[in-house]
C-alpha cells in the first residue's frame, strides 16, 4: 500500500472510531485517559526497553547528546508521562460548552457550542512523551489522533501507542482513535499533509525546519507551533539575586526544548557589574557564548572564551548549551532586537520597575511574556493544562501552550418551532 492510500485508510478508520468519542460522556473520556495512565505506569519496563533500542540506534548514528536527552525515557520520565495524563483527565471537558446564545425576533434559538475538530494529525520529532501528551489531549477533546513521530523514536512510539490502545480496548472508547503512522517512509509525512478531506488539522512539533516544511507544504489546515529563539532581558532596575538564577534556569535547565533561552540582553548601565557574574556562571555550566562587541570585551577582561556574534547567531535556536549575549541601551532597544531576531515564542524581563515591565509587555509581540521568571514556564503542565499539544506562535485560533480548549472548534445549533425563511 502506498503512503497516500495508507494515510487515507488510517484516517477513515480514525474517523469512524472517533464516533465513540463524540458520543461518549466526559466521564467516559476521563476514564479512558486514566486507564491509559495506569497502563503506561504498569508497562514502564516495556517502554524503557523499547526506548533503549532507540537510544542505542541514536548513539550508533552519532546523535548529539542533547537530542539523546530529548529521546531518553527513564522510570521518572515514564512516571511523569503517566501523571501528566492523569492531570489532563482531571481537567474540565472542553466539549459542549455554550459560547454564545440568543433568541432571534422570529423565535429561532441560537447556540454556538464547542465541538472537536475530528481527525488531527501530529508530526513531531524525537520526544516520545509527545506521543502520549498528544493522544490524551486529543482524546479528552473528542478528536482522533494520527501520530507521525520521527524514526529516531520508532520503537518507543510503537510501544507507547500499543499500550494506549490496549488500555482503550477495556473502555467504551475505540482503540482506533489513536493511530500510529509508520515513520520509516518519509512519504508518509507528505501524504498526511496532502490528505485534505480525510484529515481536519495537522500540527507540527519540533525543529524550525520541520515546522516550516509542514506549514509550507500542507494542503490540510495547520496550527503553526513555533521555533523558540527566546530572550532574557536584564533591565537596569533588575535584582541580581533574581536575575542570575533566571538566566541560568532559562538556558541550562533543559537547553534542548523550545522554551530555553538563546539570547541574554543586558542594560548598558549594569553591564560591567552584572555580566561578570552571569558570564562566569554560564561558563561554569559549560555554555558556549557568542557576544556583541561590548559583552565580548567584558568576557575578554575576565579571561572567558567567547566569539563575536554574527547575524546567524542572533537568529539561531541552538537547542544546546550555546547562548548569545548582548548589551542594549534601553528596554526599547531590547524590544527592537527581539522583534528582529525573535520567533514570537517567549520573552522574559528581569526588573523591579513596573513601568519598564509594562512597556516590555506592550512591545513584546509573543505568545508568552515572563516578568521576573524563567522562560521555562511556557509549558502546558506548568500553566495548569496537564500537558500540551504544542506551543503556538501564530495569532489565529490558538496562541501559546495549547491544551484541551485549543483542540476544539464550534458548531451553531439553531432550534426552531417550524420557522421557514420568506
Amino acid at each position: 500500500m502506498d503512503a497516500s492510500a495508507l494515510i487515507a485508510t488510517l484516517a477513515d478508520t480514525a474517523r469512524v472510531a472517533a464516533r465513540t468519542l463524540t458520543t461518549a460522556s466526559a466521564e467516559e473520556r476521563k476514564f479512558a485517559v486514566l486507564a491509559i495512565a495506569d497502563e503506561i505506569e504498569k508497562s514502564s519496563a516495556r517502554i524503557i526497553a523499547a526506548n533503549e533500542e532507540d537510544l542505542n540506534r541514536g548513539r550508533a548514528e552519532g546523535m548529539h547528546p542533547q537530542l539523546l536527552d530529548r529521546l531518553l525515557l527513564n522510570p521518572a520520565r515514564v512516571e511523569g508521562i503517566a501523571n501528566g495524563a492523569r492531570q489532563v483527565a482531571q481537567l474540565p471537558s472542553p466539549l459542549g460548552i455554550t459560547l454564545r446564545e440568543s433568541t432571534m425576533a422570529n423565535g429561532l434559538h441560537l447556540q454556538q457550542v464547542s465541538v472537536p475538530f475530528g481527525v488531527v494529525g501530529m508530526v513531531y520529532e524525537a520526544r516520545p512523551n509527545v506521543t502520549v501528551d498528544a493522544a490524551v489531549i486529543l482524546l479528552m477533546s473528542g478528536n482522533a489522533a494520527l501520530l507521525r513521530g520521527s524514526s529516531s523514536a520508532a520503537s518507543s512510539n510503537s510501544a507507547l501507542v500499543a499500550i494506549m490502545r490496549d488500555a482503550l480496548a477495556r473502555t467504551s472508547i475505540s482503540p482506533g482513535v489513536i493511530e500510529l503512522i509508520p515513520s520509516e517512509d518519509r512519504e508518509s509525512v507528505r501524504a498526511l499533509l496532502h490528505a485534505r478531506g480525510k484529515v481536519d488539522l495537522v500540527i507540527p512539533r519540533g525543529s524550525a525546519s520541520l515546522i516550516r516544511m509542514v506549514v509550507d507544504e500542507s494542503t490540510v489546515p495547520t496550527i503553526e507551533t513555533g521555533a523558540g529563539v527566546c530572550h532574557v532581558y536584564v533591565d537596569e532596575f533588575a535584582d541580581f539575586a533574581k536575575a542570575i538564577p533566571i538566566v541560568m534556569n532559562s538556558k541550562t535547565h533543559r537547553p534542548s526544548v523550545c522554551n530555553a533561552a538563546e539570547t541574554l540582553l543586558v542594560h548598558e548601565s549594569i553591564a560591567k557589574t552584572f555580566l561578570p557574574l552571569a558570564l562566569k556562571e554560564l561558563t561554569n555550566a559549560g555554555v558556549i557564548m557568542h557576544c556583541d562587541e561590548r559583552s565580548l570585551a567584558i568576557a575578554a577582561s575576565l579571561g572567558i572564551s567567547a566569539t563575536l556574534a554574527t547575524q546567524e547567531n542572533w537568529q539561531t535556536e541552538y537547542g544546546v548549551l550555546e547562548m548569545n549575549v548582548g548589551v542594549v541601551a534601553s528596554v526599547d532597544e531590547a524590544a527592537d532586537h527581539i522583534a528582529k531576531f525573535g520567533t514570537n515564542h517567549t520573552e522574559a524581563i528581569v526588573t523591579e520597575s513596573k513601568e519598564v515591565a509594562d512597556r516590555f509587555i506592550a512591545l513584546a509581540d509573543c505568545a508568552a511574556v515572563m516578568v521576573n521568571a524563567s522562560t521555562r514556564f511556557t509549558d502546558g503542565e506548568q500553566m495548569g493544562f496537564g500537558a500540551e499539544i504544542g506551543i503556538s506562535n501564530q495569532k489565529l485560533h490558538a496562541r501559546g501552550p495549547m491544551g484541551l480548549e485549543a483542540m476544539t472548534t464550534t458548531t451553531w445549533i439553531v432550534t426552531g418551532t417550524g420557522q421557514i425563511r420568506s
